[in-house]
């Protein structure tokens, strides 16, 4: 079975426990547990952290390229972590030789990354922080510059700008791969947990509603980004996904569905549902009789959970029945 965890103040909560043992034999929800417990059944706004992709990450120039773009090639102030506040073309430049990112020579060391690696070691690792549109930038900014300080100050050498292009506003982050002290920062899912929690923890600190839970605690089945990307995939620019559609609609043409994936969906979704009761039941044995009933809307308000398969089904019947109406002639 999967594990399902909530923030709890730096800690994981492990919501299927409820589940497992039950509310007798669980001690008393703490301060920090029933406060988050309060902001995912009201739906506070969830934060998004991301490791972009693609290429450029492990070459000098692909690092430059990438510091021009987040940079809007020096119409925006990227913000380093010794404070400087840098803008203009060669900016990219002078954080390359600055954080000594040119390696031409050191790569030749065969000490330094693995004989049968056929890929060069990435020198940086690029990040997104994003927050719900309407959410104030600034405090976005302050956010992340101090989640950036705790978690790679005085290690990482990084360096991060403001974007407010895009209704969401979001930070752009530069971190470099190999500490000061040579240790390489890997990131694993639980990396990017702990960091969703600690961006999150810091944007509240600032002022600003904002949770870190998984997709299954809050009754998701898929990420919200999808719609994005199906959205990109018609326009021809996610091959990924346009080959996902393509797949999608030569089954759904062929009456043969593939409805693998549904029964461990349905299993993760008894799961959660077990864990939110038992947590239910505790809440109404220590008196909070109203966040237990904001617990119940919360699971009955739940979608039927769906594959990315069944989903891109549904998203293509749909499309090809509006395209059928508007063929429809007008009658009066």
């Amino acid at each position: 079975m999967g594990t399902f965890h909530l923030d709890r103040g730096g800690a994981i909560w492990d919501l299927t426990s409820y589940a497992r043992r039950g509310p007798a034999q669980r001690d008393r929800l703490s301060p920090a547990e029933v406060a988050l417990i309060a902001r995912t059944v009201r739906h506070t706004p969830e934060v998004m952290v991301k490791v972009t992709g693609g290429g450029g990450a492990n070459t000098s120039h692909g690092v430059n390229a990438h510091f021009n773009y987040i940079g809007r090639r020096g119409d925006l102030e990227i913000e380093t972590d010794d404070g400087e506040r840098l803008s203009g073309r060669g900016v990219g430049r002078h954080l390359i030789d600055d954080w000594d990112l040119d390696l031409d020579e050191d790569r030749k060391r065969p000490d330094l990354f693995a004989t049968n690696r056929r890929v060069a070691p990435k020198l940086v690792h690029k990040l997104i922080f994003s927050m719900l549109a309407g959410t104030p930038p600034k405090k976005v900014l302050a956010a992340v510059r101090d989640f950036a300080r705790e978690e790679f100050g005085l290690q990482h050498r990084y360096a991060m700008v403001l974007h407010t292009d895009e209704p969401h506003p979001h930070v752009h982050v530069v971190v470099k791969a190999v500490s000061e002290a040579g240790v390489r920062l890997n990131i694993h899912k639980a990396t990017l947990r702990h960091w969703r929690q600690e961006f999150a923890r810091h944007l509240r600190a600032h002022g600003v509603e904002a949770n870190a839970t998984e997709r299954s605690v809050r009754g998701q089945s898929r990420a919200p980004k999808l719609d994005a990307i199906f959205r990109a995939a018609q326009r021809g620019e996610s091959s990924h996904m346009a080959a996902r559609v393509r797949e999608v609609a030569r089954e759904l043409k062929a009456g043969s569905l593939d409805g693998s994936g549904a029964a461990r969906l349905q299993e993760t979704r008894r799961e959660v549902v077990s864990g939110w009761k038992a947590i239910r039941e505790r809440l109404l044995v220590e008196g909070r009789d109203q966040l237990a009933d904001a617990v119940g809307r919360f699971v009955n308000q739940m979608s039927r959970p769906r594959t990315e398969k069944a989903w891109l089904a549904n998203e293509l019947l749909a499309l090809a029945s509006r395209a059928r109406s508007k063929d429809k002639p007008f009658v009066r």
